[in-house]
């Protein structure tokens, strides 16, 4: 496609398959272009170094080869301080807050599709393109549509659903519409090294990837004891730091009791640890709040559709709400037993994601 030349796409590199094919298919498919990759920040480590799994030394030489063998350029953007004090703050701000965040989500609402953008287009590009396992499309009305990959198992349409209009008008996923085993056919076709590498999982800012350390280490006063309460008021024990917890947990309460227990409630005003049965657990209906419509447009009623409450969660039959001042409300057909504050509410017309929010902390069950 001889025209692409003049279509200039920066590629967000990182090392990996992914994004390494997503440039190779571009370069087949005629496009200018270039390759970047994030300086990101990340804790100093017990080696001597601080490198976020996302940049490592090794990564970062693996994208290069790969921009090298593709014959294409390749910039290092130095995003530490940015990336610290929005993701990693807000990492922190959120478990102070006593929710469960997404960090990946906020990434992608902060420093790809913002500051990585920002980037891109001053480069002249019109396309950011990432290795992301999503699909964009647009409809009769010219809107973009945000829509999953073909690959069920890696689909990441979860964590872009904060994208808008503005966004996926710049926004290319080649690896989109290939399943995984595909993307490393095409990978050995090419002839890139990372063919058969790992992916990278986890959080990526923090060293040895135990979150409950690293917030010991980097916020010590979200580590304070307290009450565990049932919803009566009961005190049945003591918590090691809310923290430590999250909605659903059952297992490490060291509770003894005749009956399972489970986390139903996070309550930090009072620093209070709420637990009950698995029937005390089920909830049918949330709130959501930064809700991101895809489509720019609020739905004017409620509407059916089908809800994801965690990234690797089914997404569930619900009646969503939209309300004023972005939020949103969600009954679902059957209660759920991990709904989790802090973590996304994802709402879904069959492979097209409608959009997105944050869910909010629920009313204390004490």
């Amino acid at each position: 496609m001889s025209n692409n030349a003049d279509i200039r796409v920066v590629v967000a590199m990182s090392g990996g398959v992914d994004s390494s094919v997503a440039a190779a298919l571009l370069v087949e498919q005629g496009y200018d272009v270039v390759g970047m990759m994030m300086r990101l920040w990340s804790e100093e480590t017990v080696a001597g170094g601080a490198h976020n799994r996302c940049c490592t030394p090794d990564q970062m030489a693996d994208a290069r080869r790969i921009a090298a063998q593709l014959d294409i350029p390749f910039y290092v953007l130095d995003t530490k301080d940015v990336f610290r004090n929005t993701i990693v703050e807000f990492f922190v701000d959120q478990h102070r807050q006593g929710v469960t965040p997404n960090p990946c989500m906020e990434c992608n609402r902060q420093i790809r599709f913002r500051y990585l953008l920002q980037n891109a287009l001053a480069l002249d590009a019109q396309y950011l393109a990432t290795g992301h396992y999503a699909r964009v499309s647009q409809a009769d009305d010219g809107r973009y549509e945000l829509r999953k990959s073909a690959d069920n198992h890696k689909d990441q349409s979860y964590v872009l659903s904060v994208l808008g209009q503005e966004q996926l008008s710049h926004a290319l996923f080649p690896v989109g519409q290939y399943t995984k085993p595909e993307v490393r056919e095409i990978a050995k076709r090419f002839g890139l090294p990372t063919a058969s590498k790992q992916d990278s999982q986890d959080l990526c800012f923090i060293g040895d990837n135990n979150y409950r350390r690293f917030l010991t280490d980097h916020a010590p006063d979200v580590m304070v004891t307290g009450n565990i309460v049932r919803k009566s008021g009961e005190v049945v024990g003591e918590h090691m730091g809310l923290v430590n917890y999250t909605i659903g947990q059952r297992k490490g309460l060291g509770l003894s009791s005749p009956d399972p227990l489970y986390v139903i409630g996070i309550n930090p005003q009072q620093n209070v640890l709420v637990v009950g049965t698995a029937e005390e657990l089920g909830r049918a209906t949330l709130t959501a709040k930064r809700v991101n419509w895809v489509s720019g447009v609020m739905p004017p009623e409620p509407f059916r559709a089908e809800v994801k409450i965690r990234y690797k969660a089914a997404a569930v039959p619900a009646l969503v709400e939209p309300l004023p001042d972005s939020r949103m409300a969600i009954t679902f057909d059957a209660p759920l037993r991990d709904i989790t504050p802090g973590q996304g509410a994802v709402v879904y017309d069959g492979d097209r994601v409608l959009g997105g929010g944050v869910i909010e902390r629920f009313n204390n069950p004490t």
